[in-house]
Parts: C-alpha cells; sequence; structure tokens
C-alpha cells in the first residue's frame, strides 16, 4: 500500500485500480460532448436558453477538459512520471474554474467570458510545472469557489436545483470514502475497527466523474427563478 492506501501494482501500473478507474472521467467527458452537441434549444431541467449556441460551447469545453482529466489521471496513477501534475493538473483547475465562473456568472447576471476559465487552465501548466503544491493549493480555491458558488445558485435557481444537489451528494460521499480510506482512518486498515481495506481514491473517481455528468446539462443555464 501506499500513501494513499491503493493496491500496488507492477511497471507500469503503479496503481492499477485508480489507474482503471480514472478513465471514467474520459467516458464522462465523452459523454458529455456527444449529449452537448445534440441538444437543442431548451434543457429538460428549464425554459430555452438565452444563447443555446454558447451554452453548448461551453459544455462541450466542459466534457474535454474533464476527459483530460481522466487521460492526466491514468498518467498519474499509472506509470506515474515525475512531470505527471503538469498533464494532471491544468484541466482538472480549469474543470473547477470553468463551474465556478458560471455559477458566478448566472448568480451576477453577468456575460460568462471565456477567459474567466480558460486562464486558470493554461496559468495551470508553468504553475505544476514549477510547484505541484500550489498547483494543489490553487485547486483547492477553485473547488471551494465552485462548491460555494454552485451550491447557493441551487439554492437560488430551482431550474438547476436537483441536478446540482445530486452532483454535490456524489462528491460529499466520495470525498468521505477517499478521507475514511486514508492512512491511519477505519477503511484503510484491515485490522482496524471495521475491518476494512478500501481503495477509496479509485472509489472518488467513479463518483466525481459521476458527479461532473450530472452537472454538465446546468452549464449555461440562466433562469430568472
Amino acid at each position: 500500500m501506499d500513501a494513499a492506501c491503493e493496491l500496488a501494482g507492477g511497471t507500469p501500473w503503479a496503481e492499477p485500480l485508480s489507474t482503471g478507474t480514472s478513465l471514467a472521467f474520459v467516458v464522462a467527458g465523452a459523454a458529455i460532448v456527444v449529449a452537448a452537441l445534440r441538444a437543442r434549444r431548451g434543457t429538460p431541467s428549464g425554459p430555452p436558453l438565452p444563447d443555446g449556441a454558447a451554452a453548448r460551447s461551453l459544455r462541450v469545453a466542459f466534457g474535454i477538459l474533464v476527459a483530460l482529466v481522466g487521460a492526466g489521471s491514468v498518467v498519474q496513477h499509472g506509470p506515474s512520471p515525475s512531470w505527471n501534475p503538469v498533464v494532471h493538473d491544468p484541466p482538472l483547475l480549469g474543470a473547477l474554474a470553468l463551474v465556478a465562473a458560471d455559477a458566478v456568472a448566472d448568480l451576477t447576471g453577468r456575460r460568462l467570458r471565456t477567459w474567466w476559465w480558460l486562464a486558470p487552465t493554461l496559468l495551470g501548466v508553468p504553475l505544476a510545472a514549477a510547484s505541484p503544491t500550489a498547483s494543489t493549493a490553487a485547486q483547492v480555491v477553485a473547488a471551494t469557489v465552485a462548491v460555494g458558488a454552485s451550491a447557493l445558485r441551487a439554492w437560488r435557481r430551482p431550474a438547476v436545483r436537483r441536478r446540482t444537489v445530486a452532483a454535490l451528494a456524489l462528491l460529499a460521499v466520495g470525498g468521505g470514502v477517499g478521507t475514511l480510506s486514508r492512512p491511519g482512518w477505519p477503511l484503510c486498515d484491515a485490522g482496524g475497527p471495521l475491518g476494512v481495506t478500501l481503495q477509496g481514491h479509485a472509489v472518488w473517481h467513479v463518483l466525481a466523474a459521476a458527479a461532473l455528468w450530472l452537472l454538465a446539462p446546468t452549464l449555461g443555464t440562466r433562469t430568472t427563478s
């Protein structure tokens, strides 16, 4: 077991379960892109979008970022080269920034600008190369804003509430499982009080990918109630 209580494998699959479940993001990203390209004006969760083309483009971009998160995660958990943060961190930072930017734009009634999420994505490359620690800190900040803004948006916008709450619930469960399966926690110790050794990070991958897929149709939605 490594620091994440992950089942160890051989080269090039250092962490086989986390490597395999990383593909859940690739599948989710592809599904998001396909759904966005097929979408017409209006969504099942709300009235016609004020700018359907812009909303579809936003969702396509989000789907691509989600798929890249999966590809980067395969590199990180599989061969795990020293430069793996450069391919893993930027798309994750970008996806979080996109969710945060879209929620803030909706809540403030402002038009979403592409650079609001594209700039963090691009800046994430040199940041990850220079300091993986700083890159992780940037992701934490972006995630905090994305979750907070999305929760507030769900409270104010009934049209996106169900999907947003369900997505946040999946993330909460996944995060809880991931925490409980860290070294010293019950789900990481077969000899502990619960007698379980769970591959928590692999579970997190699947639930997080499902949450992003579930959240994607809310992106670009603009309603007044």
